[in-house]
């Protein structure tokens, strides 16, 4: 391994045996079948047990990082993101091939990761200090900064039971940036926590990366990926389908999707918890016809349509959808509540849904889209996330907007009303 490289991964492969239920009729027939599979894998615990399907979260993945590089991994849900993060951060063992790092290693990977319940913030500074290998004098040093940082002064004797998601984050970040790891292991950590704290993280990592430290950075968010990271890697269905300068990569990434004519069945996609009360099931682009297509005429405007299951009835179930361009931009956000505020209060029912929204025409620039699906009970509880599921192109062909006004600034292309009199 040349002098300067920090991380080396080589030939990664990580083998997982899904499990299918099988129903048994009686509590004999139970016990049996567990002593039977419990045999089986005392023989050959290799090999995948009766009714169990073999997936490989990742495969055959090789790649070196530098010292003081901030690399960013992209790839959607299932692409095996945090498979590799938990394979270099030692918490899952490869089932081929090796990964050698030279330096102390920090990760946060989850919100709490590392963090005792029923301890105070305090108490849990110095545990999660203690678990990244810092001593107790490392973590006094640093222990002003880290409480500033994450805001949290008023709570710092309270059990972290207590926090909230946002505060759990902001202490869980400053605990891992501010003990100085030579690798920093950042897994979606804007996803939680309010603009402000997420503007301070990006500081905060673009500070760690111009003190000689390498970071990797995983996160649904292009823009920050490409304004923090100077290469990316792009995860595709567990292989590594892209390496090289951010730019380029953000940009395949952003195309690739397109490969979908324009509609995904999504149920089987990871999409945040599996316990959640809302699924999405399906998401299409639709043209003028009503069939799906991946290419979309500017004149010609576009329906986003997506199908999902409530498993019961939800008061103030909000579904979303954000359009995304190449620079990593979110040009469009749109939510069932924008027309009718009082649908907050209302009760969605059990069963399947189907949801449409028509972007006018002559309003999203010629470009390739990126689109994003989320739900919640805004303010109670999330619900699902499809970050990047689908992407499409819009191609011009003839706006008379583009034609009057030769490179006209804007992320989007609106016919707005104008006024005008003679004074």
């Amino acid at each position: 391994m040349p002098a300067d490289t920090v991380i080396t991964v080589e030939k990664l492969s990580k083998r997982y045996f899904l499990s299918h239920a099988v129903k048994h009729d009686t509590l004999r027939d139970t016990l049996a079948q567990g002593l039977r599979s419990l045999w089986t894998r005392l023989r050959r615990p290799a090999a995948p047990r009766a009714g169990c399907e073999e997936f490989w979260a990742l495969h055959d993945v090789s790649f070196e990082v530098k010292q003081g590089e901030v690399v960013g991994i992209i790839g959607r849900n299932g692409a095996g993101k945090s498979t590799l993060l938990k394979i270099l951060s030692r918490i899952t063992e490869p089932s081929t091939g090796r990964v050698v790092l030279r330096g102390r290693v920090a990760s946060l990977l989850e919100v709490g990761t590392g963090f005792h319940p029923e301890l105070s913030g305090r108490e849990n500074i110095f545990l999660n200090g203690a678990i990244l290998g810092m001593t107790r004098a490392e973590i006094r040093r640093k222990f002003d900064e880290i409480v500033a940082f994450a805001e949290v002064e008023k709570f710092l004797d309270t059990p972290v039971k207590h926090y909230s998601s946002g505060m759990y984050v902001r202490l869980a970040f400053a605990v891992a940036a501010h003990l100085e790891p030579e690798i920093l292991i950042i897994d979606e950590v804007l996803a939680v926590g309010d603009a402000a704290f997420q503007r301070k993280c990006l500081g905060k990592i673009d500070a760690v990366a111009r003190g000689g430290r390498t970071v990797l950075f995983v996160s649904h968010n292009m823009a920050a990926v490409q304004y923090l990271c100077q290469g990316a890697l792009w995860l595709r269905s567990g292989q590594l389908s892209r390496q090289g300068p951010v730019l380029e990569c953000v940009a395949a990434y952003m195309k690739g999707a397109t490969e979908s004519q324009g509609e995904i069945d999504t149920s089987a996609l990871a999409q945040g918890s599996e316990q959640s009360d809302l699924r999405f099931l399906r998401v299409a682009v639709l043209a003028p016809n009503g069939s799906p297509a991946a290419q979309h005429k500017l004149t010609a405007g576009i329906t986003v349509e997506f199908d999902y299951q409530l498993a019961r009835m939800v008061r103030g179930a909000q579904v979303v959808f954000e359009l995304w361009n190449e620079l990593g931009v979110c040009v469009l956000c749109s939510t069932d509540f924008d027309a009718d505020p009082d649908r907050f209060f209302a009760d969605k029912s059990a069963g399947r849904h189907r949801a449409r929204c028509h972007v006018p025409t002559n309003f999203l620039r010629p470009g390739t889209y990126s689109l994003s699906l989320s739900s919640s009970v805004p303010n109670v509880k999330f619900l699902a996330s499809l970050p990047n599921v689908l992407s499409f192109e819009v191609v011009d062909d003839g706006s008379v907007l583009l034609k009057l006004s030769q490179g006209r600034a804007g992320v989007v292309l609106p016919i707005l009303q104008w006024q005008e009199t003679r004074l």
